[in-house]
């Protein structure tokens, strides 16, 4: 009997953008932030003028994108929460809860069961490991947030002094503020090859889901047979 799949739209357009706008963001924020901890390369100047200013771009660079993602993942939550848009996202907390589907999708990615029926559009493991990830995002821009204050003193930097000086204190000082930004990227760099094989590995094992998914935003379901 030929199997009928039909399409369901999970991901809207402006959620998938976001994605991968984030994604741009955390890579460049990645190596330019490494770059800024440890300058590994300089610019080849035979005259001795101050003119090659590669540490400046990359902390310029940090810095823009670092905002970029502030703003992208404030707009997420918020997209994630209250639009209707991102009403079958929000459907996962149904599936978190429910141990049988837990119990369903560990047998999947253990290879020693179907993937189960979800009533939104992530199964429990991806969706405590992404509101992970955004929890992660979070705490590197709070930190980030400090250490800006502490160079720029007017405009912005300025106007959170007040309140980064509070976090710092809570933090235990500004040498612990850098060490926990610098521990969080770790986190990132661990994350992102993981998230990508599994994302691969799901599209791969269980076509039209995963890379598909958020690429065109729809995945497709077999259609039950009545």
């Amino acid at each position: 009997m030929e199997k009928k799949y039909k399409a369901v739209y999970e991901f809207s357009k402006l959620t998938r953008i976001l994605h991968w706008v984030r994604a741009i963001c955390i890579v460049i924020l990645t190596i330019t932030g490494f770059y800024i901890a440890y300058p590994f390369i300089a610019p080849d100047n035979h005259t001795g003028e101050p003119t090659g200013f590669l540490y400046a771009l990359m902390r310029s660079w940090h810095l823009i994108l670092g905002f970029v993602l502030i703003a992208i993942s404030i707009f997420r939550i918020y997209l994630f929460a209250f639009t209707k848009e991102c009403s079958f996202e929000r459907r996962s907390f149904l599936d978190v809860v429910n141990p049988i589907v837990w119990f369903k999708v560990l047998k999947a990615y253990l290879l020693v069961g179907g993937h189960p029926h979800l009533k939104g559009a992530y199964n429990p493991l991806q969706m405590v490991t992404y509101i992970g990830v955004m929890l992660l995002i979070i705490g590197i821009s709070v930190t980030g947030l400090i250490l800006y204050a502490h160079v720029y003193h007017n405009g912005l930097g300025g106007a959170i002094m007040p309140f980064t000086r509070e976090l710092e204190v809570l933090f235990g000082g500004l040498a612990n503020v850098r060490f926990i930004h610098h521990i969080l990227t770790w986190a990132f760099i661990i994350f992102l090859p993981i998230h990508i094989y599994m994302a691969s590995w799901n599209a791969t094992r269980y076509p039209g889901a995963g890379i598909d998914t958020i690429i065109s935003g729809y995945k497709f379901e077999k259609e039950e047979q009545h």
